[in-house]
């Protein structure tokens, strides 16, 4: 049985149709929208197809137009922007049964050598992955089982996902909490020696938690929810080389919730403390 990660690098693998257009599978699954990450990683893949392969994607910027249908192709239409020098522009639309659905501008930068570099620190230090328990084994530690609907999640999971807080279940352990959350990740396998495949994997992987720092004041990440949330827009810079199937830190935040909206920006960093990308979106809360 194909394991996990390698159905992500198959849904990545994207078919090219025509010069500039190329269509990426969209899984049959429970789930009322596609899920949003897998649309960026796909549409990434689309642009980076359309360069010379030589220069890693730096920044993208991208808008969350309609809910995609799970199970229906979605076609990827890139526009060649620029071409210059040293940075390469691409827009996509991504377009299903006739409607865009999303569109995604990528830069490429041929990698150069600055005259200075510094970071930030990561925020805070926090307990190694392999010390923490997977969210399944969270799940299973409090209801005794793994619910079934759960079960098929985790069969089906590209990533290991490791909370650094514990989970909270009630509306007590939610009273007071900040809107912050750090998770450490990385894909259940290996994903080959593509950069750009590592990129567009965690373009996927970025969606997943981000808006967990938006919800944790209200109400408890895992449940019954009380509030309908979707991603509006998402933005990302590329700082470093990374593999995506190594452990990466996501640390997330919330720094404003207001008129139905939240905004939440996250820094992801490897093993080293190394500040690997930056990431900001905002999302669409609504009461269920």
């Amino acid at each position: 049985m194909t394991n996990p990660a390698e159905r992500l690098v198959d849904l990545l693998d994207l078919e090219q149709i025509e010069v500039n257009i190329f269509r990426g599978l969209s899984p049959q699954e429970s789930l009322q929208r596609v899920f949003g990450g897998q649309v960026a990683g796909q549409a990434l893949v689309a642009a980076g197809r359309t360069t010379d392969g030589d220069r890693p994607v730096h920044s993208l910027h991208a808008y969350f137009l309609r809910p995609g249908r799970p199970g229906v192709p979605i076609v990827y239409q890139v526009e060649r922007v620029r071409d210059g020098r040293s940075f390469t522009t691409r827009r996509v639309t991504a377009v299903q049964q006739g409607r865009t659905i999303f569109n995604l501008t990528a830069s490429f930068h041929k990698p150069e050598e600055g005259p200075f570099e510094h970071q930030l620190p990561p925020a805070r230090e926090v307990p190694a992955p392999e010390s923490l328990p997977t969210v399944a084994q969270e799940i299973r530690e409090h209801l005794g089982e793994l619910p079934e609907q759960w079960e098929r999640f985790e069969r089906r999971q590209p990533f290991d996902i490791r909370y650094v807080d514990r989970l909270r279940w009630t509306d007590q352990e939610v009273k007071d909490a900040e809107p912050r959350s750090a998770v450490w990740m990385r894909a259940v396998g290996p994903l080959g020696d593509d950069p750009l495949v590592h990129t567009c994997a965690l373009t996927y992987a970025s969606d997943m938690t981000l808006l967990d720092a938006v919800r944790l004041p209200v109400e408890p990440l895992w449940g019954a929810r009380n509030f309908d949330m979707a991603s509006l827009d998402h933005a990302m810079w590329f700082h470093r080389p990374f593999r995506a199937d190594e452990w990466f830190l996501y640390d997330q935040e919330s720094p404003i919730a207001t008129g139905g909206r939240g905004l939440a920006r996250g820094r992801i960093y490897d093993l080293r403390g190394r500040l690997l990308v930056s990431v900001v979106q905002e999302g669409l809360f609504r009461a269920l």
